[in-house]
């Protein structure tokens, strides 16, 4: 595996301080806009980085599900990441558009997406992720997977006709953004790199990074 001659020119554009909005979450809708326009696979796919109880980094790749004052997603938590989050609230997420050489990164302080509205995002989820919700025990360890195809095939039945209800320990988390980067990959590997932070005054102070 000759891993060093791995290596991408990007070139497809540029990013300006005189070009993006003042508004960070302005510029992610309108990035976002693009990344949906140009097919991108998913592109509200992100990595949500958190702090364990052993103060490691935790990392792994979730949806996007709704951007209000912060970016949402759903879980189960009693996860990991759940857990993490319950005890240490700050983390990060970041977006990486390939086709587009694109990458968001957002740090910020999460809270729990309140009741009600987990209650209606779970409603309209597709049956079988509501019985996934209630199967799996996320993150902790099982035997095989028969175990979990069998409490599946059990639960589809109790609640066969009827309306399945959102687990108590399942709900959504929101991320509270204090600071943006937006990263446009460039030649020769000089990236833009134009980043956003909020001040205490809740200003959004635009500037630059070197790549």
């Amino acid at each position: 595996m000759n891993l060093a001659e791995l290596r991408i020119n990007y070139q497809k554009g540029e990013l300006l301080e005189s070009s993006v909005d003042k508004n960070p979450f302005e510029q992610f809708k309108k990035w976002f806009s693009e990344a949906k326009d140009s097919q991108v696979p998913e592109p509200n796919a992100m990595h949500v980085s958190t702090i364990g109880e052993n103060g490691m980094p935790n990392g792994r790749i979730v949806l996007l599900k709704n951007v209000g004052e912060g970016f949402s997603f759903y879980t189960n938590y009693q996860s990991s990441k759940g857990e993490s989050l319950n005890k240490h609230p700050q983390a990060c997420i970041t977006f990486f558009w390939a086709e587009l050489e694109r990458q968001i990164r957002i740090e910020g302080i999460t809270k729990k997406v309140d009741s009600a509205t987990a209650e209606i995002y779970f409603k309209n989820r597709p049956r079988a992720s509501q019985l996934g919700a209630w199967v799996s025990e996320q993150s902790s360890r099982i035997e095989s997977r028969d175990i979990l195809e069998l409490a599946f095939k059990e639960l589809e039945a109790k609640y066969e006709g009827q309306e399945i209800p959102k687990p108590p320990h399942w709900g959504g988390f929101e991320l509270i953004p204090s600071y943006f980067e937006f990263w446009q990959g460039r030649t020769s590997r000089l990236h833009d790199r134009v980043i956003y932070d909020l001040t205490e005054g809740g200003i959004w102070k635009i500037g630059r990074l070197a790549p």
